[in-house]
């Protein structure tokens, strides 16, 4: 390993728990509780699932992953990532800390302040800008997740004594330590340090100086929270997960298939690997300025181990979240943590 490269202490993966026209919901659900199982008996310690509304993927991931619990023992089920502008701060509290507490205290919530203008319709629109909505949800979400209280009783009528505390219940020990910074730009990763949360970079970053690599721009934006953390903290920072498309070919058929993936995110970006009947991105490959989706590293295994060693970002993180093609089924993605499991993790660390 290069002298940079820092042993991966943890490997997790994150699937959309996509569904397609041709089976269905539940289907999706079902194949989505079976991936985390089989990915725990392979060793995975985490699996993550995005929140994406109004569409062929998850939409309410705290119901999924307290079922998910019920069928897995060891795993860590984690959010990657949960938009607070569409959120109810207190409402998540509570759900969150039911299905920590159901999980065994397994549950790790990233959470993002970026927002889809055109959900505003649907989820009311606010008096101020999106993000500083979202950022002031996020923090009575944290708040309320770490128990503080959030209103005193003042008054005759309202369910308890004068000067009771109100907090949220139930109340998990531990987890408001278990929420992340969903970050895709410095600003969000230095937002992450300054509330003393943990941080997860996805496979879309923004804010990049031009010419500057993913990875170059993923490995300053760790730096600049690690750097935060200890200035603010004076303790050593939690461990950094980064998502990463890392597809390592066993066979020729697999080479293929993940070339033709590839090709498909440069040429197509956010909108490739859709399943059947999933809505059509607005957004492509042709980004603003400053934005990037992340490479695909493919090839033979050894191509592979080279490639993720070689990146700045990867060598960076303590732990690697293995992006899953959203088209992909059970049987394709069991077969992709199996070969990444037999090949490129051992020599990761």
């Amino acid at each position: 390993m290069t002298a940079d490269f820092r042993p991966k202490k943890r490997f997790g993966f994150n699937t959309r728990v996509s569904f397609s026209d041709d089976h269905g919901p539940e289907r999706g659900l079902r194949d989505g509780i079976a991936l985390f199982a089989a990915a725990e008996e392979l060793g995975f310690e985490s699996g993550w699932v995005y929140q994406r509304h109004f569409d062929h993927y998850l939409s309410s991931p705290l119901p999924f992953l307290a079922a998910v619990g019920q069928h897995t023992r060891r795993i860590a089920l984690g959010t990657a990532v949960l938009p607070m502008r569409y959120q109810e701060p207190i409402l998540l509290a509570e759900a969150a800390g039911t299905a920590d507490l159901l999980v065994g205290g397994r549950l790790e919530l990233a959470v993002a302040t970026g927002a889809n203008a055109a959900f505003d319709a649907v989820f009311g629109g606010v008096d101020t800008d999106a993000r500083t909505e979202a950022e002031r949800r996020q923090e009575r979400f944290l708040a309320a997740v770490g128990g503080e209280a959030l209103h005193v009783v003042d008054g005759p009528g309202q369910g308890a004594p004068v000067g009771t505390e109100l907090k949220v219940t139930p109340h998990s020990p531990g987890l408001r330590s278990r929420v992340r910074q969903g970050a895709a730009s410095l600003d969000s990763a230095l937002r992450a340090a300054e509330l003393g949360i943990g941080l997860i970079t996805g496979t879309v970053l923004h804010d990049l100086a031009e010419g500057e690599s993913f990875g170059a721009y993923q490995a300053r934006l760790i730096e600049a929270y690690r750097s935060a953390w200890r200035d603010r903290h004076h303790t050593e920072p939690p461990a950094v997960a980064v998502a990463a498309s890392i597809l390592p070919a066993t066979t020729s058929a697999l080479a293929d298939t993940y070339a033709a993936y590839d090709l498909q995110r440069r040429t197509e970006g956010m909108a490739a690997s859709r399943p059947k009947g999933a809505l059509s991105p607005v957004v492509t490959a042709d980004l603003p300025a400053g934005t990037r989706i992340s490479p695909v590293f493919h090839g033979t295994p050894d191509e592979v181990i080279a490639s993720v060693r070689a990146d700045p970002g990867l060598a960076a993180a303590d732990e690697i979240v293995l992006f899953l093609p959203p088209a992909f089924g059970v049987r394709e993605n069991v077969r992709l943590l199996t070969d990444l499991t037999a090949t490129v993790a051992p020599a990761l660390g």
